[in-house]
């Protein structure tokens, strides 16, 4: 397995890379596409590539009905229609850095998604690091100050972003329901089932007049950009992810989300929005407490089968280790 470490971590930092440059990209396609017709373009294209790899390495065995098909339907449209319509759609009122940093807590909401739905409360630790993240992520988002989120610094699409990234983490924690699945199977089917969602609703908001149907020209004017969130932040994206969470293991390849913050401010500075000092203090705090809630868990890991597993970790019963964490 070490033999591959090196790979997985490659993996892991192309995933990063492409989601830190994605919400700065997607931005600036909105004045020819707007998020939803863009999301509905982005996952209907990769879908279908996703459904081809799925027939190439497991052929028409993959794609054989069965009780699992419902739940995976329902995940598929709670986690890539509702993640990715949800944060996109939240970068109108909100800015790339900001919707970045507030992906890159996904770790820390796992915990407490857990709790939702195994009812054991996470450790103290996770309720620390947790206090010390959302402070970090305040500070941003009140330009320096953490408490100006409690005056209206905390915008509609601050929230968009929090609740997708939120939906983003059920359908993660999800896939420990479906142990027999291999990560390639359960990505494309419930790839494709959130797909045909997106892409209802854009054509039935279309329909009513309340999108506009984007044309050859506007499609032309951001093809650089549609080629990215297709391509990098979506097909190879997802599947380099998935081979990082095999070789490094959720422990360690969950510290990698890390650099989607940092990437997406890089990038902004590179464009000229340099951070200001408030920005740079509250990616600091949150990505500290992330890490450390990281570390902390390897320290005091699960010993008893209900224990909460460490944030970004999901163990299916039955199958310890074998872990289903996606993130597109």
């Amino acid at each position: 397995m070490s033999s591959h470490r090196p790979l997985g971590v490659a993996a892991a930092v192309i995933t990063t890379l492409a989601w830190g440059g994605m919400f700065v990209v997607a931005e600036s396609a909105f004045p020819h596409v707007d998020a939803v017709w863009q999301t509905a373009i982005r996952y209907g294209a990769a879908s279908v590539v996703f459904l081809a790899l799925l027939a190439l390495v497991e052929g028409r065995r993959a794609f054989a009905r069965g009780p699992e098909l419902r739940t995976v339907a329902v995940l598929g449209t709670v986690g890539f229609a509702g993640f990715n319509l949800l944060a996109f759609v939240g970068l109108r009122w909100t800015t790339p850095q900001a919707a970045s940093l507030i992906v890159s807590t996904m770790p820390m909401i796992t915990a407490f998604v857990l709790w939702a739905r195994t009812g054991v409360r996470p450790r103290a630790a996770t309720w620390v690091t947790g206090v010390v993240a959302l402070v970090g992520v305040a500070t941003v988002l009140g330009d320096g100050d953490p408490l100006a989120v409690l005056h209206g610094g905390l915008g509609r699409g601050d929230l968009l972003v929090l609740l997708g990234a939120t939906c983003w983490v059920v359908y993660t924690t999800g896939a420990a329901g479906l142990p027999d699945w291999s990560p390639l199977r359960y990505t494309a089917l419930s790839a494709t089932a959130g797909a045909v969602v997106i892409v209802a609703i854009a054509l039935v908001l279309s329909s009513l007049d309340v999108l506009t149907v984007p044309t050859g020209a506007d499609l032309a004017a951001v093809a650089w950009q549609l080629v990215y969130v297709v391509v990098l932040a979506a097909v190879v994206a997802v599947l380099c992810w998935n081979h990082a969470m095999r070789v490094l293991g959720p422990q360690d390849g969950v510290l990698f989300i890390n650099l989607v913050p940092i990437t997406t401010f890089t990038v902004q500075a590179f464009r000229g929005h340099a951070p200001q000092a408030g920005e740079l203090v509250g990616v600091g705090l949150t990505v500290a407490a992330l890490v450390a809630n990281n570390l902390w868990s390897r320290r005091a890991r699960p010993a008893a089968a209900g224990t909460i597993p460490a944030p970004g970790r999901v163990e299916a019963p039955g199958r310890a280790g074998r872990d289903r964490s996606l993130v597109a």
